[in-house]
């Protein structure tokens, strides 16, 4: 997704997140195998009201840097007035993603109305280079087709793509295929997501350590040659996989778009996130509640909680990432090490690398 502020820095990571994702709904038509939130077919009960939404709008839009607002879900498309919630966002100066369910609600009409709305850019999720693969874990024979279609309706719309892929053993073969096919579809960027055990997600396999560092190998290969793009999700540590490969983290393979967001975003530094029913979290994958909206001020809750302080203060974390030299910025995944170890200030489980200086690794997971 975009950033607000091209100067975006590390100064600001106390003060705002870069990117707010708001989960508008838990009501989705797919049962993808890896979601996080577990959707289902009607909104849950207690889901913020339209009065309740748009006074979370306002109150993001007090930031002292206003971020990017994702609406994300379940599908939000199932939200009713999904459409009157962008224009109240744009209407109070905030730059508006969204990221729509490959589902028969993804009409071009209802991408051109989101963009009409205030839409600046779309997140569309693609898990595989062919129809098996990402139909299976989409749970929808025909959920491909429909993604493809998505993508061809934005490009003629006009509006921008972040894909969205998420890695596990069902698709980590495909790195290189989807990498192709993508470049065929004028994306702006390819966003790889590391699999998270939460939500349905325990119930997928995710690739070893090593494995990581395969597929770090074929991102960082791909990006050099490839017209979009290419980062990484709940993987920071590929970071710290370009630095040492003397490259630039932030750098784009496309000349003179915009550099990235700033090293060392993360969970609760950078990122904030608001459920359907109003529950903050420091991201959607890091279920540790810190807050309820409207009783709690999500601004003061990003700025002063502990948890979200905790978070964005590397000298805390623990185990090899506690003593790496590459922790600031990186600091490895915070949700995966609280999926696996309880602990979000834990190692991050799936990385390889011996910092510099030890050499009892066992002692310090």
């Amino acid at each position: 997704m975009p950033h607000p502020h091209a100067d975006y820095g590390p100064v600001d990571f106390g003060i705002a997140p870069l990117m707010f994702y708001y989960e508008v709904t838990q009501a989705c038509d797919l049962a993808c195998q890896h979601c996080r939130a577990s959707a289902q077919p009607a909104a849950a009960p207690g889901q913020l009201t339209p009065v309740q939404s748009r006074a979370l709008l306002d109150q993001v839009a007090t930031f002292p840097r206003p971020p990017v607002v994702v609406f994300t879900g379940g599908d939000p498309l199932k939200r009713p007035d999904l459409l009157d919630l962008i224009r109240h966002a744009r209407d109070k100066g905030l730059q508006i993603a969204l990221t729509p369910s490959a589902t028969p609600l993804a009409t071009r009409e209802a991408l051109q109305q989101a963009r009409d709305a205030g839409v600046s850019v779309l997140g569309i999720s693609l898990d595989g280079s062919d129809a098996e693969t990402h139909d299976a874990f989409r749970g929808w024979e025909g959920s491909f087709e429909r993604t493809l279609r998505m993508l061809a309706d934005a490009r003629q719309l006009e509006l921008p793509v972040q894909v969205n892929t998420t890695v596990t053993r069902r698709n980590v073969h495909q790195i290189d295929a989807m990498a192709e096919l993508f470049a065929d579809q004028q994306i702006m960027m390819w966003s790889v997501f590391f699999l998270v055990p939460v939500g349905r997600g325990t119930m997928e396999e995710r690739i070893s350590a090593a494995e990581y560092e395969q597929v770090f190998e074929k991102l960082w290969t791909q990006s050099q040659r490839r017209p979009y793009g290419i980062k990484t999700t709940e993987a920071p540590h590929y970071r710290r996989f370009v630095m040492e490969r003397g490259g630039d983290p932030l750098a784009s393979s496309q000349p003179g778009r915009r550099r990235r967001a700033p090293l060392g975003v993360g969970d609760g530094k950078g990122i904030m996130f608001v459920s359907h029913t109003g529950q903050i979290y420091p991201a959607g994958f890091l279920p540790l509640e810190c807050g309820r909206f409207p009783e709690d001020s999500v601004v003061e809750i990003y700025q002063n909680h502990p948890t979200f302080r905790s978070l964005r203060d590397p000298q805390q974390f623990s185990g090899k990432c506690g003593v790496c030299e590459y922790r600031d910025p990186c600091g490895g995944s915070r949700s995966r090490a609280y999926a696996v170890f309880g602990d979000p200030l834990a190692s991050e489980p799936d990385c390889v690398y011996t910092p510099i200086g030890t050499d009892a690794v066992a002692n310090l997971s």
